[in-house]
Formats: structure tokens, sequence, C-alpha cells
């Protein structure tokens, strides 16, 4: 305990109020940040890139269904001009052969006719004999049946031409409103096209904007944070040199003091030394002296003694 005390009492002195710790993990930190704000870079970028892939997946599946139902539209109307066209040739078919039917009929009740009248005529020649009564009264008949058969096919002739000139009418007006109907038709086609065309370019275009203002913004952020990240570290290095050097020039006082204390210690040691050795200088001589002392006085006594 008392270890782990001094230890924090020392890197508190040593790396002041922020430990080498704290600092590893503040920078563990930031790094993690700086880290995590790539990957939402990249994961917006590979979402605005999926939407973007679902934005033309969806144009294309709407340029389709529009090119599908121009085209289903086209074989209806195709398919209804050629039911019309195979009615209208039937119809005409059928007027044809009834008109043929009546020509046959017609032409069978004047051959009948024709016949009877003969074989009245023959009956009637023979009857009365007057061959050319008979022959004025035929060439008046075949005459007036010429003539009525010659207007008959006049009559069926201008039928004829007026019924073809009012199909070919008919045919021409049916192609020219289906001219119109077409044209209307590409017109509002190409009017939708153009304006989902220009949605989707000014969609894209305020996408690229919308894009470009967030990574301008996101660089601003990282730039900023990287110059107070910068700035914090250079002021802590700053704030750790002082520190360090303060430490340095705090040791070399103290180096600089056990010097001087051990050359202190060194010169008392020293002054002790010559003390102790003038000491036994002074104690030799004082036992020199006593010696000396005492031999006068044992020369004095011995002396006394003698005198005694």
């Amino acid at each position: 305990y008392l270890a782990r005390k001094f230890f924090y009492l020392w890197a508190k002195i040593t790396f002041g109020q922020v430990l080498p710790s704290k600092a590893r993990c503040f920078y563990d930190q930031k790094i993690l940040q700086k880290t995590f704000g790539e990957w939402k870079e990249q994961w917006t970028v590979c979402r605005e890139k999926k939407l973007s892939l679902r934005a033309d997946h969806r144009y294309r599946h709407l340029l389709l269904n529009f090119i599908f139902k121009a085209w289903r539209a086209y074989v209806c109307q195709q398919q209804g001009k050629r039911n019309k066209c195979y009615v209208a040739e039937s119809h005409a078919k059928k007027q044809t052969l009834l008109r043929t039917w009546k020509h046959w009929l017609f032409y069978v009740d004047v051959q009948r006719t024709k016949h009877g009248m003969q074989s009245v005529a023959l009956a009637f020649r023979e009857r009365r004999c007057l061959r050319i009564s008979w022959a004025v009264w035929r060439r008046q008949h075949y005459q007036k049946c010429s003539g009525h058969k010659m207007n008959i096919l006049a009559l069926q002739h201008w039928a004829q031409s007026l019924q073809f000139r009012a199909w070919l009418q008919w045919q021409e007006l049916y192609l020219h409103i289906q001219n119109e109907k077409q044209k209307d038709i590409r017109a509002v086609t190409h009017h939708q096209h153009w304006e989902l065309r220009r949605c989707v370019g000014a969609w894209l275009g305020y996408l690229n904007l919308h894009r470009v203002k967030k990574r301008q913004n996101e660089l601003a952020q990282e730039f900023h944070r990287s110059r107070m990240l910068q700035r914090c570290f250079s002021d802590w290095q700053l704030s750790w040199l002082c520190r360090r050097r303060m430490h340095a020039h705090q040791r070399d006082l103290e180096k600089q003091a056990a010097r001087i204390a051990l050359w202190r210690v060194f010169a008392h040691w020293k002054h002790y030394v010559v003390l102790c050795v003038e000491e036994a200088q002074q104690c030799e001589l004082a036992e020199k002296h006593y010696e000396c002392h005492l031999l006068v006085l044992q020369k004095y006594w011995n002396c006394w003694k003698s005198h005694l």
C-alpha cells in the first residue's frame, strides 16, 4: 500500500495531473472516434450507392412498364385494326356475294321471262305467221332488253364505284384518326418520359449537393477535432517538457546539493582527521612530557631518598 501510494505521488509529480494511462486512454478514444467516423462515412457512401442503384432500378422498371403499356396498346390497336379490316373484308365479300346472287336471280328471271316471251312469240309467229311483225317485235324487244341490261350494268357500276369511293374515304379517315391517336400517345409518352427524366436529374443534383455539403461539414468537423486534439497534445507536450525540465533541473540541484553535502562531509572528515592527528600528536607530546616529568620526579625522588 505504501509503495503504491508513493508510486502515485511520484507519477503525479513526474507527469503532472494527466497520467500516461489517461493520455493513452484519451489517445485510444480519439483514434476510435476517428475510425468510427471513417467507417460511418464509408457506410453512408455505400447506402447512397444502394439508394442510387434502387433509383436506377426504379427508373428502368418505370421505363419498361411505360414501354410495355405502349407496346400492349399498339398491339391492341393493331389487333383492333386487323379485326376491323377482317370485318370490313367479310362485309365486302358478303355484299359482293349478295349482289352476285341478286344479279343471278335477276338474270334467271330475265332468262325465264325471255324464254317465255320467246315461246309466246314463236307460238304467236306460228299461229299468226307474222314474220315481219315478229322480227320487228323481236328487234324492239332485243333493243329494250339490251338497253335495260345496259342501264342495269351502268347502275351497278355506278353503285360499285360509289361504294368503293366511300370505302376509300372511310379507310383514309380511319388511318388519319389512328395516326393522330398514335401521335397523341407518343406526345404524352414523350412528355411523361421528359418529366420523369427531369425529376430524376433534379433529384440526383440535390443528392449530389447534399452529399457535398455533408462531406464538407464532416471534413470541417474532422479538421476542427484534429486541430483541437493537436493543440491539446502540443499544450500537454509543452507542459510535460516543462515539468521534465523542472524535474531534471531539480535532480541537477539535488545532485549538486549532494555533491556539496559530500564535499562538506569530506571537509569535516578531513578537519576531523587533522584534529585527530593533532590530538594524537598532542597526546603523544603530553605522554612524552608526562614521562619526562615522571623521570624528573623520579630523579628528584631518588635524590630526596638518597638525602633522606
